[in-house]
């Protein structure tokens, strides 16, 4: 699973090819800078067999289809490759099994939960059946996706009282209660661009790719490497993207040619 991160191209502050040359001041150090200010990494987000069909408790449709196209991506040469799960406890919050009639309905129920570190923070939640488990074959990542090919794998929504879609942290901000990890590893790494793709488009991905753009990184949501669970909700996804300057890119986008 451990491979080196990313790929050493700069020597002593020059590309390789010029170290030996006469070229300009200005070639040596102005195309090296160009280069190095260009560090990507791919996030992709919870493709879990709970997520997909056919037997996933929360199977998103056509979830499985898109492992093709994410192993493509992780032949890549991104810096850093991070594969995130989602991961629960048995009596995690999100779950409507873990609420009392008539409120518990999956996908219907609505809750109301406040911050435990700041009760007066409170965040609306919808119910889910329950999913992705500890310790069960639900939480485990699809074997189609492979995984020797990951740098790192970064489990969330670990505290049973948050809700937590996002890779990098649960909602709350005043302050926050549960963070993955994935924040200090992306800036330690010194990356600048991160790309998204997994499940859910309209969940997973979506919270995921707006904090990373609050993280301060270039961020962009590859299109065709997601699936949502409600569809008709993409127009307001993209919508909140717009507003974030987050960018949804296709494969063959240009950014994606390097």
């Amino acid at each position: 699973m451990s491979q080196p991160i990313g790929g050493n191209t700069l020597r002593n502050g020059c590309l390789a090819i010029c170290t030996s040359c006469n070229a300009s001041t200005a070639l040596r150090t102005c195309l090296p800078a160009a280069m190095s200010s260009f560090k990507p990494a791919l996030v992709i987000v919870d493709v879990q067999e709970d997520f997909c069909p056919p037997n996933g408790s929360l199977a998103v449709q056509g979830g499985r289809d898109i492992v093709p196209l994410l192993n493509e991506l992780l032949d890549r040469p991104f810096a850093i490759k991070v594969a995130t799960k989602d991961f629960h406890p048995q009596d995690h919050v999100s779950f409507a099994s873990n609420h009392d009639a008539p409120n518990n309905k999956p996908f219907e129920s609505m809750i109301t939960i406040a911050n435990p570190l700041n009760p007066s923070e409170t965040q609306e939640t919808r119910l889910w059946p329950d999913h992705c488990i500890q310790g069960t074959k639900g939480a485990e990542l699809l074997p189609e996706l492979d995984v020797t090919k990951v740098h790192e794998i970064v489990e969330k929504g670990q505290d049973t009282r948050v809700e937590m879609y996002s890779a990098f942290a649960d909602p709350f901000k005043r302050p926050c209660v549960s963070r993955s990890g994935l924040a200090k590893l992306l800036h330690d790494a010194e990356i600048t661009d991160v790309f998204v793709a997994g499940l859910a488009a309209d969940y997973c991905v979506r919270y995921t790719a707006l904090d990373a753009a609050k993280e301060g990184f270039k961020t962009r949501v590859i299109g065709e490497a997601t699936r949502a669970v409600d569809p008709s909700s993409m127009d307001a996804v993209l919508k909140e993207y717009d507003e974030a300057g987050v960018t949804v890119v296709e494969k063959d986008d240009g950014s994606l040619s390097w």
